[in-house]
């Protein structure tokens, strides 16, 4: 196994590798606008996992998977020869999460802060049910 500043080292050098590839030399017309987001490489330096968003519609999303697949043993040659170790590990390109997760919980935020806007609306027009003082008071004496 190696150390955890070795795995982050080889994972940045793919994650440059991988981004420049796609950036210059993959010419394939379905990929769209992909963004490498992360790389996770396990501890053996044996798999690293991709992690990509694309700009654009879900059949953008769709066509940009399959160019990434076909385009799978180019990259991993050439992160091969830019890494300069014993074995390549394998590559596998994953879809990232993450922007659909922080746009929903962006939605979520902004139905609150609206729901509490409404609500401090309502309040400033509310009047006190019952008296003025609704606290009891000693009678004064005479």
């Amino acid at each position: 196994m190696a150390d955890e500043t070795r795995q982050r080292k080889v994972a940045d050098r793919i994650h440059q590798t991988v981004a420049r590839m796609l950036e210059r030399r993959i010419k394939d017309p379905r990929l769209g606008f992909v963004t490498i987001t992360d790389v996770r490489v396990t501890g053996d330096l044996q798999q690293a996992t991709v992690f990509y968003t694309v700009l654009g519609s879900e059949d953008d999303a769709r066509r940009s998977a399959q160019a990434l697949q076909s385009a799978k043993g180019l990259i991993r040659s050439e992160v091969g020869k830019a890494l300069g170790i014993r074995l390549t590990p394998t590559i596998e390109f994953q879809p990232d999460a993450l922007p659909q997760s922080a746009a929903r919980i962006e939605d979520a935020l902004a139905r609150a802060k609206a729901e509490d806007e409404r609500v401090a609306a309502l309040a400033q027009k509310a009047q006190p049910a019952g008296e003025a003082n609704p606290y009891k008071q000693d009678e004064p004496e005479e």
